[in-house]
């Protein structure tokens, strides 16, 4: 029998600069179900690799002084290298400056165009540079960039775009009849209500402003908009024609049957690149999954933040299986997780270490101890065997079901019960004890074949996320793999069959207190090779003129809070003056400040303020103010509300 396909991708990594743990993540995880696809008999095809076009790549190639290709060069190899490091069994790395990918991405803009979807117009709008993304003003966040919190800046050139609105009802009547399209469900209820049920504006596909990308063959002076560029990839890396020549590897292939992507771009994941496949008169992709993202300890991962971690260096201080076994365990199904290097040493130790480590090695020294290394079943049993034998059987479906709704984290935890029942058994059966006895050898040689056959089977369902570490126990136990299909039977292993004489350690435990002194030299020994990158450039300072000294009985008679801005609106005789409503406590203040020309008054509200509660009441342009927001002043006028760093109740005592 033909085996049944499966086509899985990751999206496109960007080459703007190393991907850190929380990118890489993304890898492991897609290689972890491709792998887990191809145990159960699946013909698997897992495509990764980079997108290489946009403005920020040519800003980027500027700044290092080389050509952009030369730049994406550098940085798509140095991605293909950490994922060939985490040992991501991708079958084709595709680049969106391959030749082929570049004339297809050509031919389907034009065909988008030929047939109506695409017609050229004008933007204006507020750009995005690091999302390549416009924004009308009601999308923006605090005046910023709503995926990703950056500045935007006012953007105005002319463009193709594409007709969104044309395919949005058909989008949405799709989305309501495939509840399994878009995984995890919260997802699917953002998208409809925020973008698709408002309604959906034409889409800019096209740029002027900047020539790193695809040219629109028949107006050169355009570029294709980086998100139809990427997009395709999908199909341009399985064979896609558009002008009806796709290869077999495409016909059998499309749809896919996953897109794992991150939560930050699941919108061009189900509402723009549905749309361009619907106008292609294509299927849509089987289910897409926006995964949560991976934290450093204080937040999401940046390098202004300097939280920055590795997949490179965290394998050099714990290993590839233990990073992977990481990423892939401490990931929730929904919700962000959290990495820090202390909790990667507590989950080694715990679980690599003791769980599993420490189980083989027993195992293997008492089978060498008792028995010469050989293992054999007597047929010597007891009740606590079934027990044993019912938890080892039972985990193949677990783990299968857990698959099958993408929730790896929790089908780790199942192999890692077996583990752990496989050690219960060894303090319930107590080999050591056994072995004073000389009429209790069959039973003891019973026990350790048990055990060598759970850790088999434990071992082979283990592959599909620590690859290395199934392969290094199975030939401790001299065992071959067991095909899915063997994981059903329990007694495969051998009998007489010898285990290895010195059993290698799989995860030496670490000592937390080493590992963080490295970890200091590490980042110490990166900032000098950089040139101190790490310390932020010397900011401008602002000398004023002392005022008089006051007393601590001065300072007293002030009493400062937390205020809350529940309401506010400009002052219409003024052109400076803002009136707030200030809530303090149970009581509510007007307070009017001369910020007009830095914060707009639906900015206002909602924000937590510091207010000087006690001053005597004035009337500003008319208006009563009942006291005083405190602000900081710049260099150029500029002001910036202070405001407290941790979220504080409206009322606490600011002292």
């Amino acid at each position: 029998m033909d085996k049944k396909k499966y086509y899985i991708t990751t999206a496109i990594a960007y080459t703007s600069g190393k991907p850190h743990i929380g990118n890489t993540y993304e890898a492991v995880l897609a290689d972890s179900i491709a792998r887990f696809k191809r145990q159960q008999g699946y013909d698997v095809f897992f495509q990764t690799g980079t997108d290489e076009h946009g403005q920020k790549i040519e800003l980027k190639a500027e700044e290092a002084g080389v050509t952009c290709k030369e730049f994406v060069d550098k940085v798509s190899g140095e991605i293909k290298n950490i994922w060939d490091l985490m040992n991501t069994s991708y079958d084709k790395f595709i680049r969106t400056t391959d030749a082929d990918h570049e004339k297809q991405v050509q031919k389907i803009f034009k065909k988008l165009y030929d047939q109506g979807d695409i017609y050229k117009g004008y933007y204006e709008g507020m750009y995005c540079t690091p999302c390549e993304s416009f924004f009308t003003e009601s999308q923006l966040v605090d005046g910023k960039c709503p995926d990703c919190g950056r500045p935007v800046t006012p953007a105005k050139e002319e463009a193709y775009f594409f007709k969104m609105s044309k395919y949005a009802p058909r989008l949405i009547e799709y989305i309501n009849e495939h509840p399994e399209f878009i995984q995890p469900v919260s997802r699917k209820n953002e998208m409809m209500n925020n973008f698709l049920l408002p309604g959906l504006q034409d889409l800019c596909v096209s740029r002027t402003s900047f020539k790193w990308g695809i040219p629109v063959d028949f107006d050169p002076k355009h570029v294709v908009y980086v998100w139809l560029d990427a997009l395709t990839n999908y199909i341009t890396g399985i064979g896609y024609d558009c002008d009806g020549n796709s290869t077999e590897q495409f016909k059998k292939d499309w749809p896919a049957d996953l897109h794992l992507i991150g939560k930050d771009i699941i919108r061009f994941h189900i509402i723009y690149w549905p749309i361009f496949l619907m106008a292609l008169d294509l299927p849509l992709p089987k289910q897409v999954f926006g995964h949560p993202w991976l934290l450093q300890g204080d937040g999401k991962m940046s390098k202004s933040k300097g939280n920055v971690i590795y997949a490179d260096q965290l394998v050099d201080f714990f290993g590839v299986d233990a990073v992977r076994y990481f990423v892939l365990h401490e990931m929730p199904f929904e919700n962000d997780g959290v990495i820090t290097w202390e909790l990667m040493v507590e989950r080694l130790n715990s679980e690599l270490a003791n769980t599993l480590g420490n189980l083989v090695n027993r195992t293997i020294s008492m089978s060498n101890k008792y028995f010469g290394g050989e293992v054999r079943s007597t047929g010597v049993t007891e009740p606590v065997d079934e027990e044993l034998k019912s938890v080892v059987l039972g985990t193949k479906k677990k783990v299968a079901d857990k698959m099958e709704e993408l929730r790896v984290a929790d089908a780790i935890t199942e192999i890692f019960t077996l583990f752990k029942r496989c050690n219960k058994y060894i303090d319930e059966t107590m080999p050591w004890a056994l072995a004073k006895e000389e009429d209790k050898k069959d039973r003891l040689s019973e026990v350790l074949y048990n055990l060598v056959e759970g850790i088999c089977i434990g071992a082979s369902l283990l592959e599909s996320f620590m690859p290395e570490t199934t392969e290094k126990i199975l030939a401790q136990l001299n065992a071959p793999k067991r095909t899915y299909e063997e994981l059903d039977t329990f007694g495969l292993y051998p009998a007489g069959n010898k285990v290895t004489e010195k059993p290698e350690i799989l995860f030496a435990r670490l000592d937390i207190k080493e590992v963080m002194e490295k970890v200091e030299a590490m980042k110490k020994k990166e900032a000098e090779k950089v040139g101190t990158a790490e310390e932020k450039k010397e900011e401008p300072v602002i000398e004023i003129e002392a005022k008089p000294e006051i007393t601590f009985d001065d300072f007293m008679k002030m009493q400062f809070q937390v205020g809350e801005i529940i309401a506010c609106e400009e002052v219409k005789k003024s052109k400076k003056l803002l009136c707030s409503q200030v809530k303090i406590g149970n009581q509510v203040k007007q307070i009017v400040s001369g910020i007009k020309s830095n914060y707009k008054p639906e900015d206002m509200v909602g924000k937590k303020v510091m207010v000087l509660v006690n001053l005597k009441p004035a009337k500003l342009a008319g208006v009563l103010s009942e006291g005083m927001l405190l602000c900081a002043e710049d260099e150029n006028g500029k002001l910036a509300l202070m405001t407290p760093d941790k979220e504080m109740p409206a009322g606490a005592e600011i002292c």
